[in-house]
């Protein structure tokens, strides 16, 4: 699936189920709040926190697709076209950091 078919998705999912899309601002505080719940993740499975007993049965893909859901909420409410956009970030990423990261000592 691309990007606009997962922004069709979504809006298809806030118009059936949803009733609306909550204003900018909440889904702003939402996404920071699934982010979080991604670092906390990050954070205790992969880095040097130890990770509590109620942590280890989160699901780390649930809550990725839960900081895309939101992502996706909020280009449709600001009419982004994601993919249009992403493209775009891809072509400059290509062209600005192909040599950068080759000659990147620390990488080798």
């Amino acid at each position: 699936m691309n990007l606009k078919a997962a922004q069709l998705d979504v809006d298809n999912w806030i118009k059936e189920h949803g009733v609306r899309y909550f204003n900018e601002l909440t889904n702003m505080a939402q996404l920071t709040e699934e982010v979080g719940e991604v670092a906390r993740i990050i954070a205790r499975r992969y880095g040097e926190q130890s990770e509590k007993e109620s942590d280890k049965n989160k699901d780390l893909g649930e809550e990725l697709a839960d900081v895309v859901f939101v992502v996706l909420c909020l280009a449709n409410q600001t009419g982004i076209d994601l993919q249009e956009a992403f493209d775009k970030k891809m072509d400059k990423k290509t062209k600005r950091d192909h040599d950068r990261h080759h000659n990147n000592e620390k990488l080798k």
